[in-house]
């Protein structure tokens, strides 16, 4: 089971949330009036789903040795004019770089992801629209980072 808590810190008219990873922490904003302290809990709740989906991309391309060099993903999400205010449509705009990549094997890693991997995608299609946008960049070979996806994951060979 996880577990996260959330703590009300007046003075600083925001809540703090902590995870299962001591001493991590999210600042998340207190509705109000003034600059904001920190993400929203609905943009909360979009960077979960575009963070979770990323990781399982991570994973399944790095099991197929594809040389991934970036992931960037923007997710947008159409709240509904009433309260709660639920989100009616979240789409997820996947920029994916790397060296040599099989842009099939790519839109197959965030097909894999969207619909059988992410927590976070399976619990909002729950109420909510989900889709992806796939763009797939070659790495100038000149900057490629060198292999820095293969260096941040253990073998898959082990």
């Amino acid at each position: 089971m996880k577990s996260v808590t959330i703590d009300w810190q007046p003075a600083q008219a925001r809540f703090e949330a902590h995870g299962g990873h001591p001493g991590q922490s999210i600042v998340v904003n207190a509705p109000h009036e003034g600059a904001p302290t920190g993400f929203s809990a609905s943009e909360l709740l979009l960077a979960g789903a575009g963070a979770c989906s990323a990781w399982d991309v991570v994973e399944v391309l790095h099991k197929q040795r594809q040389r991934v060099t970036a992931i960037q993903v923007r997710v947008e999400g159409d709240q509904a004019s009433v309260p709660p205010w639920a989100y009616r449509h979240v789409r997820l705009h996947f920029i994916v770089t790397g060296n040599r990549l099989n842009a099939d094997k790519v839109r197959k890693a965030v097909e894999l992801s969207e619909r059988r991997y992410c927590a976070v995608i399976g619990t909002i299609r729950g109420g909510a629209e989900v889709s992806c946008v796939v763009d797939v960049r070659e790495t100038d070979p000149v900057d490629d980072a060198g292999g820095a996806l293969e260096a941040a994951l253990p073998d898959a060979t082990a």
